[in-house]
């Protein structure tokens, strides 16, 4: 259901039921990008029905789908386009356009090709544990995570919400499961991000190999720094964790039984996944509260 997640805590009140939710969202809800609009986002149907509520609570979890359309340009129609308009001041006035007018007639030709633009859709999901007053959301980009969040904001009236951040710095923990020194239910997995502190931005990354070998261990051992660790969560889940807490490649075990519900009813298998899906991102932050003791 989720590929990648990343997390905020919240710290203002939020709507009592879906019904009062979904009133809300409608304050946002989507609308088709307009014959002069680069793009547009809102709200739609959590569960893809277009006359659905626009939130879906299920075991706890209010379920979101934030859509954002954008109008396709291509660079090469824009630019050969306004070569023709450059061309044809040249002949009125007999100079080259300045740069001043250049960029005048840039816009000109823009303005002019945006009403006949195709449309692309993207859509970003995202959640609300109301028991622990997390939220979650569907990327592993900052800046869509802050759009997803100013669209709620727009939606609520007023949101506050911070970056989920422990007491400790997860790099701690992230290193002390690399060496095989952590907590139970948290192991290794086969994928790591290693950072040189002395050499800035340098970094190196192993993919799919065997992380308890002792040559690699010990490149942590002599100095480098983990900045991503692929983990194994006890037997329900694994992912590529970073120290900002970003999930990446989220993987969930027990889905076998949810993908049997596909065909006999979608909306049943939704709530089925979103119930699981959920309750073992419920059970992972709380394994992390424990050893960075809780959150800050």
């Amino acid at each position: 259901m989720f590929r990648n997640l990343r997390f905020y805590r919240l710290h203002s009140p939020w709507p009592e039921s879906e019904e009062a939710l979904s009133a809300q969202l409608e304050n946002a809800a989507f609308e088709p990008c307009g014959p002069y609009a680069e793009t547009s986002s809102g709200w739609e149907p959590a569960t893809g029905g277009a006359e659905d509520p626009l939130c879906r609570r299920v075991s706890g979890a209010d379920l979101l789908r934030l859509r954002t359309q954008t109008r396709i340009m291509p660079a090469a129609a824009v630019t050969e386009a306004l070569e023709e308009r450059v061309e044809a001041f040249r002949d009125r006035a007999q100079r080259d356009p300045s740069r001043r007018e250049r960029l005048q007639l840039k816009e000109e030709v823009q303005a002019e090709l945006m009403p006949r633009a195709l449309v692309k859709s993207r859509r970003t999901r995202g959640f609300c544990l109301l028991d622990m007053k997390l939220i979650g959301i569907e990327t592993a980009s900052q800046a869509e995570a802050e759009r997803f969040l100013d669209t709620l904001r727009a939606a609520l009236g007023s949101l506050q919400v911070t970056p989920l951040v422990f007491k400790r710095p997860l790099g701690e923990l992230m290193t002390r499961i690399f060496l095989g020194d952590g907590p139970r239910d948290f192991r290794s997995g086969r994928e790591c991000r290693m950072q040189d502190p002395a050499a800035g931005t340098a970094t190196v990354t192993w993919l799919d190999i065997d992380l308890n070998d002792p040559d690699v261990r010990k490149h942590v051992q002599d100095g480098l720094k983990l900045s991503r660790l692929g983990i194994e969560f006890g037997d329900i889940m694994g992912c590529v964790i970073d120290q900002d807490c970003v999930l990446r490649k989220i993987r969930m075990v027990g889905l076998d039984g949810v993908d049997d519900l596909a065909d006999e009813d979608p909306l049943a298998r939704l709530d089925a996944e979103l119930a699981l899906v959920t309750g073992n991102l419920r059970r992972f932050v709380r394994a992390l509260e424990g050893p960075l003791g809780g959150l800050d």
